[in-house]
C-alpha cells in the first residue's frame, strides 16, 4: 500500500524520477536534485570533475584571482573580504590562504550551529586563536528551534534555518561593514551534483538561493506555514523577527557592488587536501570517534549534533546518504575506486545517527514516535518498500 504523501514545501520532490539510475563513474544516482546524466550514463558532477582535470586553465584562474584581490585589498589593514567560517577544514583553508598567501584582511563570520559538538566548538576556538577576527551570530534560540521544527515537518529537513543564515548573514555583514567581497569555499552544485547554471562563473546571486538551496521555499513561507500549524504564535511574527535569515535588499547589494565568489572556481577543490591544510595551519582536529555516523570519513560536517539527521533525511528522500556524498567526491578526487566506494556506501549509508538522537528530539520538542511518522511519510514508494515489517531500500548502488 502506498503511503499518503506529506504536505511538503520541498519542490524538488515533484521532479524526482521514478526510474533510478546510478552514475557509471561514481555512486550518485539521478535521485539527487538537479543532477543530469549524459548519454554515457555519467553524472554532471563527474563530467565537471573531468572538466577540472582537462579543460580548466588553473594558471589563468590564479591570474584572475590575484587581479580580483588586488582590486579589493585594503592599504591600511582594514577588513577587505568577508569569509563565512565555521572553523571547519574548508573555510579555514580559504581564510588562511587569503590572509597569508594573498595578503588580504579577512573578517570571518560564523552562523552558529543548532547544537555545537565538543569538537566543533574546539575547532572554532582553534581557528580564531590561529589569528582571525570573527563575529559569531546567534539567532533567537526559541524562534530558531521552531523554524527547524517546521522545516523538519514540511521539508523533511530541519537543516533549512542553518542554510538560510549561512547564506544571508555574510551578505548582511558585508553591507554593514561596507565590504564588497565575500569568499565562500566550493560551489556545491557543480562539485557534488546539481545545477550547472553557475559552473562557468565565479559567483552567484541571492536570486539563485531559493531554487538551488531552499528547496523552492524561503523563510517567509516556512514562518507562514508554522503559524498555521500553531508552532509559531502570532506575537512572534513581527516584521523583523526573521531578518537575520534574509539577504539585504538587492538595491543595497547592487549599490555596494557586492559579490560572493567561490574559492573552488580559482583553485581545484579537494576536500581531503583541505583537511590536511587546516590541520597543519589552524589546528583543525578530526572526529575523535574515528569516523562520523553514517559514513567512513572523520573530517567533514563535525560542528553540529543535529548534522546526522540532515544526511539521514536525505537518505530517506533520495536513497543517498552521507557515505554516498563522501565517496562520490573521493572518486572524483582520485582517492578511491568506484568498487571501493560501492563497498563503503553499502556498509555505512543506512546507519542511523544514534549518538545525538535524544538531544535532537528534545531540540525539536517532538517524540520519537512523531519523528518516525514524519520520516516514514517522506519515503518515496519508488525507493522504499516494507519487507517483513521493516523498510528496505529498493535500489542500492552496485
Amino acid at each position: 500500500m502506498e503511503m499518503e504523501k506529506p504536505k511538503t514545501l520541498d519542490k524538488q520532490l515533484a521532479n524526482q524520477p521514478t526510474e533510478v539510475r546510478f552514475c557509471k563513474k561514481c555512486v550518485v544516482s539521478n535521485q539527487r536534485p538537479r543532477t543530469a546524466f549524459n548519454e554515457a550514463g555519467v553524472c554532471s558532477a563527474c563530467q565537471y570533475a573531468e572538466h577540472k582535470n582537462t579543460i580548466i586553465n588553473w594558471d589563468e584562474r590564479e591570474r584572475q584571482l590575484r587581479e580580483l584581490l588586488n582590486k579589493h585589498r585594503s592599504k591600511d589593514g582594514s577588513f577587505d573580504v568577508i569569509v563565512p567560517a565555521s572553523g571547519g577544514k574548508d573555510s579555514a583553508l580559504v581564510a588562511h590562504q587569503l590572509k597569508h598567501k594573498y595578503g588580504m584582511h579577512p573578517l570571518t563570520v560564523t552562523w552558529v550551529p543548532f547544537l555545537y559538538t565538543d569538537i566543533g566548538w574546539q575547532n572554532y576556538q582553534n581557528f580564531v586563536k590561529a589569528g582571525f577576527d570573527n563575529i559569531l551570530a546567534n539567532p533567537d534560540g526559541q524562534l530558531h528551534r521552531k523554524l527547524a521544527r517546521v522545516a523538519f515537518e514540511l521539508k523533511g529537513d530541519h537543516w533549512e534555518p542553518f542554510t538560510f543564515g549561512q547564506k544571508a548573514y555574510p551578505f548582511q555583514m558585508a553591507v554593514k561593514f561596507n565590504i564588497p567581497l565575500i569568499f565562500y569555499g566550493e560551489n556545491g552544485e557543480v562539485e557534488y551534483g546539481g545545477s550547472m547554471k553557475n559552473a562557468d562563473q565565479p559567483f552567484e546571486s541571492p536570486a539563485d538561493w531559493e531554487e538551488l538551496y531552499f528547496k523552492g521555499a524561503g523563510v517567509d513561507k516556512l514562518v507562514s506555514e508554522g503559524l498555521q500549524m500553531g508552532i509559531f504564535l502570532p506575537a512572534e511574527i513581527m516584521l523583523k523577527s526573521f531578518a537575520l535569515y534574509k539577504a539585504p535588499p538587492m538595491a543595497e547589494v547592487e549599490k555596494l557592488g557586492l559579490q560572493m565568489h567561490w574559492w573552488s572556481y580559482y583553485h581545484k577543490w579537494v576536500p581531503q587536501e583541505n583537511f590536511y591544510y587546516a590541520a597543519k595551519h589552524v589546528g583543525f582536529i578530526g572526529n575523535p570517534d574515528g569516523r562520523s555516523e553514517s559514513t567512513y570519513s572523520k573530517y567533514a560536517s563535525l560542528d553540529d549534533k543535529t548534522d546526522g539527521f540532515h544526511w539521514y533525511l536525505g537518505y530517506i528522500k533520495f536513497g543517498l546518504g552521507r557515505a554516498s556524498r563522501d565517496a562520490q567526491m573521493e572518486i572524483r578526487s582520485g582517492h578511491i575506486t568506484r568498487e571501493e566506494a560501492v563497498a563503503l556506501v553499502r556498509r555505512y549509508d543506512h546507519e542511523f545517527p544514534q549518538k545525538y538522537f535524544k538531544e535532537f528530539l528534545e531540540y525539536l520538542d517532538i517524540s520519537e514516535e512523531h519523528f518516525w511518522q514524519v520520516v516514514d511519510s517522506y519515503r518515496p514508494p519508488h525507493l522504499w518498500e516494507k519487507v517483513g515489517g521493516e523498510w528496505k531500500l529498493k535500489h542500492i548502488v552496485s
